[in-house]
């Protein structure tokens, strides 16, 4: 999977415009918090952000810092989906358990030799559930669970 299939199926998860009260990263667009865009420099209104700002935004702070490209392409998308959702340091380390390398938050090479000795489906499925069991546990869980659940749940189904 490359960025552009990365980023379009993205899309499908995060949408555009959302200014949930109850959403702890607030107001975004595309799925880019106000917070975000800021710190890229964004000084528009957030229903204004350009997509391509948006997909500058996810290659540089998510994709990048995943190393997505140097993944096996079973577990890609599923490993950016999750730096999306919940941070690039919690996704790393949940690729990390999965794959039974070390766990300190960086992609390394133990981590890229790990991921790739391990069966796919074995380390997505392991990956995802990881996944889940974090966000269970979320204080927003009763708020956005079911989204969320869906959101893994149609990454598992659509692989």
């Amino acid at each position: 999977m490359t960025l552009d299939e990365a980023f379009e199926k993205l899309l499908g998860h995060e949408g555009g415009y959302s200014n949930n009260p109850a959403d702890p990263g607030g107001e975004t667009m595309w799925g880019i918090t106000y917070r975000v865009a800021r710190s890229w420099g964004y000084v528009g209104q957030m229903r204004d952000l350009p997509i391509e700002t948006a997909k500058d935004i996810y290659r540089s702070l998510y994709w990048n810092k995943v190393r997505a490209d140097e993944l096996p392409d079973a577990i890609r998308f599923d490993v950016f989906d999750c730096a999306v959702n919940s941070g690039v340091g919690q996704a790393v380390r949940f690729l990390q358990r999965a794959a039974g390398a070390p766990e300190d938050g960086i992609i390394g090479p133990k981590t890229l030799r790990a991921a790739r000795l391990m069966d796919p489906q074995k380390l997505d499925k392991r990956l995802s559930g990881y996944r889940l069991l974090f966000m269970a546990d979320l204080k927003t869980w009763p708020t956005f669970g079911k989204g969320w659940a869906r959101r893994i749940g149609n990454n598992l189904i659509e692989d």
